[in-house]
């Protein structure tokens, strides 16, 4: 036991590597998580004392916790089973596929990296991109709502900026927790994003047991109070106007909803856009009728690139407005009561038929639906049919203060005319035939909240040829 041993010193240096690994694991790293948890519960603790809804104990659960949770759900456990029995397969292997859909569901919520981060950056982009503006159907509806209640934000889907904006505009309330799809799955994005509680789902899976998962993850958020938001049509709208919505979140949110427990409070919120970055894109999709988005990350970083050197040389200009519009809240339980049976369709038409009401009305979407409408027109007579379409609908969904209401046209001409969607010819001024359908695309999402006939008289001009949205504004 004394005596020397000698031991080349590749194999000592080895030797103490694994003794200062096990030291650091058994006694330095549990002492550093507890102590850093401790900072971060601390924290967390101080930033609910400013939020008006507290972080939900749910979306605090580690995520490796919550994952064993969502394995062992009764209703999982069955559904494997029953996987398994209809396949012909071992039940370990039904379990091994719910152990890697709970994986690739569940995000890893980081107050930290949403606050201090990701709040913080959709500010700053929100407001170098837009002028923002933001307004309450009935103000000071949300302060009403049971704070025990899970509240859900629906929306209508018009850009990739609508996850920016609204959590930006929510940073003050809570922490959102949005359900995104596979564009998201990219590495290093996708941890991002599960650090700010989104979750990953498959639109268009046709497996019962990666449903019956998600199912399950999206009852136990619901049922532990989490704040989520959702969008009901599923995509971004290709055409600019609202599409009908999909029943699949909704109902496992219905379905979880406990009668006897917390209730669930839905609130409406329509967003729009004086400009949709991704608006030729979408205009490419719907040509080919297909969501494949043809955006190669080449072209996005040329783009950025581009406006970069826009602000390093004085000459960039912000993309017009951008409004959010929060409509009155909807009780689950209110409603399934009035409802004989499974309220999803009906919960859901009510829903799109609330956001639809409040979509804002931006100058852009007037002007382009003025000419869509009637054609080339002078600046005098789209100014006179668009003041007199802002005189007539509320000022919620308009987003303009009266003292600026009369130079919403010439704002929308200028935002047209800088794009050159539009020509001057004649002072009259003209659409480019080429890119009408962008012109269109931007009509279409005010479409449904203005008169059939405004009767302007004299100045109405015949729709420009070939138009073919013109039948449908």
């Amino acid at each position: 036991m004394t005596q020397t041993v000698e031991l080349p010193l590749w194999l000592f240096v080895l030797i103490l590597g694994f003794a200062a690994v096990t030291f650091a694991s058994h006694f330095l790293f549990p002492s550093v998580r507890w102590f850093v948890r401790r900072r971060l519960e601390r924290a967390v603790a101080r930033l609910n004392q400013r939020l008006e809804r507290p972080i939900e104990p749910f979306k605090l659960i580690r995520r490796y916790d919550m994952i064993q949770r969502l394995i062992h759900d009764p209703q999982v456990t069955q559904a494997a089973a029953d996987h398994a029995r209809a396949e012909g397969i071992p039940e370990n292997v039904a379990f091994e596929q719910v152990r890697r859909y709970a994986r690739e569901i569940v995000p890893g919520f980081s107050a930290f990296a949403y606050f201090s981060f990701a709040a913080r950056a959709a500010r700053l982009l929100s407001n170098s991109i837009y002028d923002v503006r933001l307004a309450q159907q009935q103000p000071g509806a949300l302060n009403d709502i049971d704070p025990e209640a899970t509240v859900v934000f629906v929306m209508n889907h018009r850009s990739n900026m609508d996850y920016v904006l609204v959590t930006y505009l929510a940073a003050r309330r809570s922490a959102l927790s949005y359900a995104v799809g596979e564009w998201a799955r990219v590495w290093p994005l996708s941890r991002l994003i599960r650090a700010m509680g989104a979750y990953f789902i498959r639109r268009r899976s046709r497996n019962d047991l990666y449903r019956k998962v998600l199912a399950a993850y999206v009852g136990m958020a619901t049922r532990g109070g989490s704040t989520q938001a959702m969008f009901p049509e599923g995509g971004l709208s290709l055409d600019g106007a609202q599409a009908a919505p999909r029943l699949g979140l909704l109902k496992y949110i219905v379905e979880a909803r406990d009668p006897k427990g917390r209730d669930v409070v839905f609130v409406p919120v329509a967003l729009n856009y004086d400009r949709v970055l991704e608006d030729q894109i979408l205009q490419d999709a719907a040509r080919a009728g297909e969501r494949r988005f043809k955006a190669r990350i080449g072209v996005v970083a040329l783009r950025l690139l581009r406006q970069l050197w826009r602000w390093l040389t004085g000459r960039y200009r912000r993309a017009g407005r951008a409004a959010v519009t929060v409509g009155a809240p909807l009780s689950l339980s209110g409603f399934a009561a009035t409802q004989a049976g499974d309220p999803t369709e009906p919960l859901a038409q009510e829903l799109m038929a609330r956001i639809s009401t409040i979509v804002p009305v931006l100058p852009v979407p007037l002007v382009a639906a003025a000419l869509c409408r009637h054609g080339p027109q002078t600046r005098a007579e789209i100014e006179a049919r668009v003041q007199k379409w802002i005189t007539a609908l509320p000022m919620a969904r308009l987003h303009l203060p009266p003292q600026e209401a009369c130079n919403a046209a010439g704002e929308g001409v200028e935002h047209l005319r800088r794009r050159r969607l539009v020509t001057c010819e004649d002072d009259r001024l003209v659409p480019d035939p080429a890119r009408l359908g962008l012109l269109e695309f931007y009509a279409n999402s005010i479409r449904h909240l203005l008169p059939a006939d405004d009767g302007c008289g004299a100045g109405d001009a015949a729709p420009a040829k070939g138009n073919a949205a013109s039948a449908g504004l």
